[in-house]
């Protein structure tokens, strides 16, 4: 719905912010407040527990991290507020932000985790901290050697509740609540509402405001969504071509398993990509090690798992893609979120078998969302995208003017040769490890303008008919009857034509099938 051009967009002024607050605020580049921050900073202010079902990219961190810092009193080195996360990852990155939030109002933050050293953590905590952030099990650490004490907690946050029941934690959350005052703000944020979080904020909030942020709200405004139907032998082929054809700065790639993780970066790697992997399976160094180079540029496409990708909150990821595509909405949701951060545009792109077109359409049911269908770049158009970014590094060396060298060897090759010659001769050179190849095509089947000719195994011999190649067809992919033409039978074969954009599907799914009850082998037909 749009909204009332006579209503005036809210800034972070109109929440009656202090000054250092608002400094800090300006210089994270924040322009204005995301819905979920529009909606939600009020009412912690106000000090009243809240519920807020928002997805990983919505502004959550600051949607609590503002009002938790004009809370803190920084005169008082006590822990005054406690962030639970389900990961280190995430407490890392929600204690920075929470420092930077508190920079000019001298409120400091420390993240609280396994896999460093928890002495450093126990002579920060001695000198004294006012926020503490930390995933569950290193937090009862803590309070369990009395170097964490939480009896002067005003503020409790829950951050992505459901990943931490999905993990295991709902006892560790009980004990750490339980070592709070009762007299205090409670703050649980989750992206999806099960029956567990709803018992847990029943039992540990008072009277909580449920505030949500619909996922079409959160996706549709930066982020460009598309699916591309392909076979599953095809996505390697369709994820390089993609990568090629993007000036981008990042691609973050999702799989569902540990072993598609490490083939496809191993893949990628082999085709000469700055690719890295990051699973379950990693140590917290090997981990670490990933991190540093994802974030300092040297990695051009992470691949991951969802679980290995929570906590993940890099700015500048431009394309997410679904190699494998999500086992359900909300995790498709989750996903997506990690592009089009910090006021940036991003793709989200999902890979669809043809069999998985229903799980498809059950993710824009229920994400409320309209995900259009993509064509994949043509080699002719990775070219150009090359010759594009070559055309501005050339511009550059010209700028510069300083190639006197090249200048004379350039004049070498050119003797006896056109200089345009010698510089097509020096872009092909430049340009053929990028696959300047022939383009595969449906134009060499045979069939009529926008109809891919199938070639079938099965013809009179078999007692097939006309009927039974269109009820097959039209039963088992769920196209149209009236779509399907010029179907052809001879002794032992079959030429029927289906609409170019079903072509895929209808390979993938007819090919070892059965027919009338033969089993049918379909390809597409050579040309007439």
């Amino acid at each position: 719905m749009e909204k009332n051009k006579d209503v005036k967009s809210k800034t972070f002024i109109d929440f009656g912010l202090s000054k250092e607050v608002l400094q800090a605020v300006a210089g994270m580049g924040f322009e204005e407040p995301t819905p979920i921050q529009e909606r939600t900073i009020p009412v912690i202010m106000q000090g009243k527990d809240i519920i807020g079902q928002a997805q990983t990219g919505t502004g959550k961190t600051a949607a609590f991290g503002i009002p938790i810092v004009e809370k803190i009193d920084p005169r008082k080195f006590s822990v005054q507020a406690i962030i639970l996360t389900p990961t280190r990852e995430l407490a890392i990155q929600v204690a920075e932000e929470m420092n930077k939030i508190g920079k000019f109002s001298r409120v400091f933050a420390l993240p609280i985790y396994g896999g460093s050293s928890i002495e450093r953590q126990i002579k920060v905590l001695r000198k004294g901290v006012h926020i503490a952030v930390g995933t569950p099990g290193r937090v009862i650490d803590h309070i369990e050697r009395g170097t964490l004490k939480l009896n002067e907690v005003k503020i409790v946050v829950l951050d992505e509740a459901d990943e931490m029941l999905d993990m295991g934690f709902v006892d560790d959350i009980t004990t750490i609540l339980s070592h709070t005052p009762k007299q205090r703000q409670t703050l649980l944020f989750s992206a999806t509402m099960p029956e567990g979080i709803i018992k847990i904020s029943k039992r540990y909030m008072v009277s909580p405001e449920k505030i949500g942020i619909s996922a079409n709200i959160l996706t549709e405004p930066k982020i460009d969504q598309i699916f591309y139907e392909i076979r599953q032998s095809e996505k390697m082929d369709a994820l390089s071509r993609l990568i090629d054809a993007e000036d981008s700065d990042l691609f973050l790639v999702f799989c569902h398993t540990k072993k598609e993780v490490d083939d496809v970066a191993a893949n990628l790697k082999n085709r000469g990509y700055e690719a890295e992997a990051i699973h379950g399976d990693f140590s917290q160094s090997q981990r670490e090690s990933v991190m540093r180079r994802f974030k300092g540029g040297m990695i051009d496409v992470l691949v991951a798992t969802d679980v290995a990708a929570r906590g993940l909150d890099i700015s500048n990821i431009s394309h997410v893609v679904n190699y494998s595509i999500p086992q359900n909405p909300e995790a498709y949701i989750h996903r997506i979120g990690r592009t089009g951060r910090a006021g940036r545009s991003g793709v989200a792109i999902t890979f669809v078998t043809p069999r998985e077109d229903r799980q498809m359409r059950l993710i824009q049911s229920v994400a409320k969302t309209k995900i259009k269908r993509g064509k994949l770049p043509t080699v002719q158009d990775v070219l150009e995208a090359r010759v594009g970014t070559l055309k501005e590094r050339i511009q550059e060396f010209i700028d510069d003017k300083r190639f006197d060298t090249y200048l004379a060897l350039v004049n070498k090759l050119a003797d006896g040769a056109e200089p345009i010659e010698v510089a097509a001769a020096l872009l092909k050179f430049q340009l053929e490890g990028f696959g300047a190849g022939e383009e595969k095509s449906y134009e060499d089947t045979g069939g009529s303008p926008g109809m891919v000719r199938l070639f079938m195994n099965v013809g009179r011999q078999q007692k097939i008919n006309a009927n039974d190649i269109v009820r097959a067809i039209a039963e088992k992919t769920g196209i149209a009857g009236k779509s399907i033409s010029n179907i052809s039978i001879f002794d032992k074969f079959t030429f029927v034509e289906v609409p170019k954009e079903h072509a895929e599907k209808v390979i993938e799914v007819m090919h070892q099938g059965m027919i009338s009850g033969k089993k049918v082998a379909v390809a597409k037909a050579k040309p007439k």
